[in-house]
């Protein structure tokens, strides 16, 4: 067998190739030279007669000794282009340990007669600084000259056309120079085919003012945009800041607006699952950085004895809360992951999603009803779930208020539905997903979702299942499908007006993942029958939120884009609330999570009122479904359905 073979064989191929011998060669010269500069330097450059034989003589060994420790070490492992910290670290080891073995031979052999102490210790300098040095010098020639990925035949005419593209390169200055900004700036320098060049670095802390990262200079504060966008002749901003508070977040935006050149951001660190800050995670600044972008401070601990190794099913996998839902689940490591979802292409795009980061887990799609009961026993037989997240719900409130019977079927049915099946098959913990508008429902959406929390909660307050079943309440979610949000930008882009229902009305506003985050944190927390309400913060004036979308987009308010006010929509409320009039909200261990006692058994409210709410959706009877809906939640004002028709027309 061939020796190259035989590499083969031990999978060492690439590791033995042409670019291993050269630089093998290379450290072979370097340490020599080296190790003659170590005595001419001990001598003055006038090396005694009797010192030449011992420094001849010991020459090969050393040599030798130097590269098995480089070997072993795997100084030669490293990617030329990609040298770092790391393969000094390895050098610094290997020189070190090789210097010690070449004093222990030289005590045994020569009693260092004839070899100067000092020339072992200098030469451990010298093989650092050149073997080192070698590799940084490689390292900066791929970085300023070589594209990352040149056709070989056609090197020269990449190589021109780089040199080229480096002198057009966006010219970006970095606002914020911490860490964050320098993980950009180093990625930017390790990639030329990014076509950036940074030309300087903001920062409000004065300490930082004229230091340099990496060779670029911290040029001004945040304040001074303006004026060093324009010395500088940036082409581009990035906020760089996932630290950034909302409030820091709308100065920052709105002095990168007044200086006129394109800005994006980098995503707070809440959506950041991995945690890792790199170009591709750069965006554009969205609406949800100005309403929070600061870090939910989970006790991931609680979460991971609640979800690691087990066995976790979602309904409602393709929403926007149900598909974030799943992400965050993922990173707790669960047994296997089941996504219930009847919708065929949110489904589709979730499970290539979670394969794609997390392909070590189970990920298990069904695309089925929780309507069919049937389609639910399959599921629960064949996967036996132990923890199930119920997102699936309609949400659409004008939408069911036309359409009552839909809200029945999907939002009360589906869920009690899934309540039986789940204590058939004894699951351990039950999370529904509710909302503000079950507080004081001034809508067929609303007073459904609050029949779901009665029958989800009863079961146990009224002793009917063994599982730990919790609701977890909160507002509106920025970007969600239905959301106000991307109304308003469809509109932008079209040219507008953007339609606002009343100049007073407020919403609750949260992003989806720290929603979905604070739903796990309450799901790890709860013992059965409490409605955990999310703390939402301020409300929104939509006013006001549709100005800075606007502004986001470049545009001016009532200038470039009109508002008008349209008047409220069939089923809508001026204000939503968190909490009922009669709710005590008691704090958790979680600063932004309240909890709600759900109350003392009810049967006798639901009690055949549900059969009768099937009977009248299949029949399709709005009103009397109204009626049903206000005899079970009686702070529910039901509206006439001729009324809710004119107001639509």
């Amino acid at each position: 067998m061939k020796i190259s073979e035989l590499i083969n064989v031990r999978g060492k191929k690439s590791f033995f190739n042409r670019n291993f011998f050269i630089l093998f060669g290379i450290d072979a010269c370097l340490l020599c030279l080296s190790w003659v500069a170590s005595y001419l330097i001990r001598f003055d450059f006038d090396i005694p007669e009797k010192f030449v034989d011992e420094m001849v003589a010991i020459l090969p060994v050393a040599i030798l000794i130097k590269l098995i420790c480089f070997y072993i070490f795997d100084v030669y492992r490293g990617m030329w282009r990609f040298t770092s910290v790391t393969d000094l670290v390895d050098i610094i080891k290997a020189v070190s340990m090789s210097t010690l073995i070449i004093i222990v031979w030289i005590v045994l052999i020569y009693r260092y007669k004839n070899v100067p102490r000092s020339v072992v210790f200098i030469d451990w300098g010298f093989n650092i600084l050149a073997v080192s040095g070698v590799r940084l010098g490689i390292r900066l020639f791929f970085q300023k000259y070589v594209p990352t990925n040149p056709i070989q035949s056609l090197a020269p005419i990449s190589g021109f056309v780089e040199r080229i593209r480096r002198v057009t390169n966006k010219r970006l200055l970095i606002i914020g120079a911490g860490n964050c900004g320098e993980k950009i700036l180093r990625e930017i320098q390790d990639n030329p085919q990014l076509h950036y060049r940074v030309v300087g670095f903001l920062d409000d802390n004065p300490n930082k003012i004229g230091r340099r990262i990496h060779g670029i200079q911290v040029r001004g504060t945040v304040g001074d945009m303006e004026f060093i966008a324009d010395k500088t002749e940036a082409d581009e901003l990035l906020i760089a800041i996932p630290s950034a508070s909302a409030e820091q977040m709308r100065r920052i935006v709105a002095l990168c607006k007044q200086s006129g050149v394109r800005f994006k951001t980098v995503p707070g660190y809440g959506e950041l699952i991995g945690g890792r800050i790199t170009m591709k995670t750069v965006r554009e600044v969205a609406y949800r950085d100005l309403i929070g972008r600061e870090t939910v401070k989970l006790d991931e601990k609680l979460i991971d004895s609640c979800l690691r190794g087990q066995r976790v099913l979602v309904t409602g996998a393709g929403g926007s809360i149900g598909s974030e839902l799943c992400r965050q689940i993922c990173r707790f490591r669960p047994e296997a992951l089941v996504l219930f979802e009847r919708a065929e292409s949110p489904l589709y795009e979730i499970e290539l999603d979670l394969k794609r980061d997390f392909g070590h887990l189970n990920i298990v799609p069904i695309l089925a009803d929780i309507q069919d009961a049937a389609s639910l026993r399959r599921a629960f037989q064949v996967y036996k779930p132990q923890i199930a997240f119920h997102a699936a719900a309609y949400k659409h409130v004008p939408m069911l208020e036309l359409q009552p019977w839909k809200a029945v079927e999907n939002n009360i049915i589906g869920t009690q539905c899934l309540l039986d099946v789940a204590d058939e098959f004894n699951l351990e913990r039950f999370v529904l997903v509710s909302t503000d508008k079950a507080v004081k429902p001034g809508n067929v959406m609303g007073a459904s979702k609050r029949v779901a929390e009665m029958i989800t909660l009863n079961r146990n307050s009224c002793g009917l299942s063994n599982a730990r079943m919790i609701a977890v309440r909160f507002g509106n979610v920025v970007g969600s499908v239905g959301s106000v949000a991307p109304l308003f930008k469809k509109q932008i882009e079209n040219g507008g007006p953007v339609t606002v229902t009343h100049p007073d009305v407020t919403r609750y506003f949260m992003t989806i993942r720290e929603a979905s985050q604070l739903i796990l944190q309450s799901a790890a927390m709860g013992q059965g029958g409490e409605i955990y309400i999310l703390d939402m913060g301020t409300p929104v004036k939509i006013i006001d939120m549709a100005r800075d979308l606007i502004r986001l987009s470049g545009l001016e308010p009532d200038a470039d884009i009109k508002i008008e006010f349209i008047g409220l929509r069939p089923g809508e409320k001026l204000h939503e609330e968190l909490i009922t009039d009669d709710e005590n909200a008691e704090p958790t261990r979680h600063s932004k999570i309240l909890m709600l006692r759900g109350g003392s058994c009810n049967l006798d409210l639901l009690n055949g009122q549900i059969n009768d709410l099937a009977a009248l959706a299949r029949i399709q009877d709005g009103d009397n479904i109204r009626s049903k809906l206000h005899e079970i939640v009686s702070d529910y004002a039901p509206r006439d359905l001729n009324a809710i028709y004119a107001d639509v027309a």
